[in-house]
């Protein structure tokens, strides 16, 4: 069934050749004058330390100033604000991940086929959010912003390429948004911590899914 709806706005750019973003919240991070990239990689240890203590939880602005012996100033010009700061820390998990998507070996980087690639994803993306559940929690925007953050987009854009090839007569767009919803932290929280169901079937579910969305059999639990 081909779309007759107009293209969703934003990362459709990426939908074919999905580019490295990065959570950061700076423009002008990748030429941070030296004294200005230690500061922040001062402040991000001490929020990580915070986090290690005290879970995200304890991560408040003025406790990663105080960490960090520097003015509550500081901390809110280098990252505008909490949710901010929390990115901050995901960001060198993500661009980790990013990386192995679109440069790392199969079936998670290229050289599978896109439906391989969709299994190999999905069950990464949990492992790594089950990881550090809280962290990605307390770093969720609000529904205006959620699906602006550029790695959500770059992920959103790279599962929507491979549905592209998988299934070339779909709704690649909504269907990456239906997949998409599947990993998103809040329902991984509710459904490991809440109702306490296992990593294994979670990930039988993400490969039984995508086998029904590309029409394809479920593989063997050796993934």
């Amino acid at each position: 069934m081909s779309s007759a709806l107009p293209p969703f706005p934003g990362p459709q750019e990426s939908l074919d050749n999905p580019v490295l973003l990065q959570l950061g919240t700076g423009v002008d991070e990748p030429c941070l004058r030296a004294d200005a990239a230690r500061n922040r990689a001062r402040l991000l240890d001490a929020a990580a330390r915070l986090v290690a203590e005290h879970g995200a939880a304890g991560v408040t602005m003025e406790a990663v100033a105080a960490a960090a012996q520097v003015g509550k100033g500081t901390v809110f010009r280098r990252f505008g604000d909490r949710t901010g700061l929390l990115r901050a820390l995901l960001d060198h998990s993500e661009k980790k991940f990013q990386a192995a998507l679109l440069s790392g070996p199969p079936p998670l980087g290229p050289g599978a086929p896109p439906v391989e690639r969709l299994r190999a994803f999905g069950c990464a993306t949990l492992r790594r959010t089950a990881a550090e559940l809280e962290l990605q929690l307390a770093a969720e925007s609000g529904p205006d912003r959620r699906y602006l953050v550029p790695a959500r987009r770059v992920q959103y854009a790279h599962v929507a390429m491979l549905l592209r090839q998988a299934v070339p007569d779909g709704d690649s767009e909504l269907l990456a948004h239906s997949l998409m919803g599947y990993l998103d932290p809040v329902l991984v929280h509710h459904l490991t911590r809440q109702c306490q169901i296992p990593m294994d079937r979670l990930q039988a579910g993400w490969q039984d899914l995508v086998a029904r969305v590309t029409c394809t059999g479920t593989p063997r639990q050796d993934a």
